[in-house]
């Protein structure tokens, strides 16, 4: 063999190696719902310790927020992943024939809350059907509100508009309002100095998931294999975020969003791990979707006017090929000792 001859078959082995090195990092990005918080922090953490790199992606985490609206990117293919707060979202784009899937629901138990003010006669969820006044926003008004109505008895006329500020909750000891288990419960006591009482509407029936990952069909059918990592690495990074080390996780929330506080992301902490490491997720790990409770879902939806019955097919809002195949459960064990 010649030297040129070599040299040229050295340097094109070369240039296979670097261009195979460039593939083998697949660039997503990943679109939240709102500003970094804790209750994202499994992402950033898979992005901080390089678990997303670990796994092959170059990930960018795009912030949602009050003048952002992340959710047209994703049909449109300028984001690879979307965060969606509940499962009306997919059901939605059902209805409108988006091309999207969910494929990963990461709050095993939704976080919608209603709090209210302690010693004013609300014991139970049931109690407030006797609320002179219900502060909530548009988008809960025409969602949940009218699930509400239609299990427990609650009535239009209680409700106000909630202009998400906590004055008006505040300075009525009898109202109550919506919120987030993650977030209102932790403000008011921070700025008011009491704990106020939560009230779930996941444990009064509410049975949607929450912080659930779409992405594009065509996504799921042409890369399988960079949707199977994604949803993987970013179970990686939950356990390390909600068991682990997470400070620089914690870092990279805080440079995006300086409004979270230490003391807000440790009185997180322990509400994330009873709504993503709870139910189904403890067998399955987290991310985890069960058919059966979508139905059951969608069933109370047509129930509530909602939907109407056969408008959807809500099997077709979700797959279930990248999760519930107990990715992480031995980092589980491992940092919580087997607990």
């Amino acid at each position: 063999m010649s030297k040129k001859l070599f040299l040229g078959l050295g340097i094109g082995v070369a240039m296979a190696a670097l261009a195979g090195l460039a593939s083998a990092q697949d660039k997503v990005t990943f679109a939240t719902n709102w500003r970094a918080q804790p209750g994202h922090g499994g992402f950033y953490q898979a992005l901080a310790d390089g678990t997303y790199k670990k796994y092959g992606l170059d990930v960018t985490i795009q912030q949602g927020g009050p003048q952002v609206n992340n959710r047209p990117m994703l049909p449109a293919g300028r984001v690879d992943f979307l965060m969606s707060g509940n499962l009306l979202l997919p059901f939605d784009n059902l209805k409108a024939g988006v091309p999207t899937v969910v494929v990963a629901a990461y709050f095993q138990k939704d976080p919608q809350i209603l709090i209210a003010h302690p010693g004013q006669g609300y014991e139970k969820f049931s109690d407030l059907t006797k609320a002179p006044t219900i502060l909530m926003a548009k988008d809960g008004q025409i969602s949940y509100f009218q699930w509400m109505k239609k299990a427990h008895g609650f009535r239009d006329e209680q409700v106000r508009p909630y202009n998400f500020s906590l004055s008006q909750f505040l300075a009525d000891k009898k109202a109550v309002q919506q919120g987030y288990a993650t977030s209102e419960p932790i403000s008011v006591e921070a700025q008011a100095g009491f704990k106020p009482l939560s009230f779930s509407l996941a444990d009064a029936g509410w049975s949607t998931y929450g912080m659930l990952i779409e992405t594009r069909k065509d996504l799921v059918e042409k890369k399988p294999e960079v949707v199977r990592r994604f949803i993987e690495a970013s179970n990686i990074g939950w356990y390390n975020y909600l068991y682990g080390d997470r400070s620089a996780a914690d870092k990279l929330i805080r440079e995006a969003n300086p409004d979270i506080t230490p003391e807000y992301t440790a009185k997180s902490i322990p509400i994330l791990r009873e709504h993503i490491d709870s139910g189904d997720a403890l067998t399955q790990g987290i991310g985890a979707l069960n058919a059966e409770r979508i139905k059951d879902f969608h069933r109370k939806t047509v129930d509530a006017g909602l939907f109407t019955a056969g408008q959807i097919n809500p099997e077709a809002s979700f797959t279930t090929q990248f999760v519930n195949k107990g990715a992480g459960l031995d980092l589980r064990k491992q940092l919580t000792g087997g607990k």
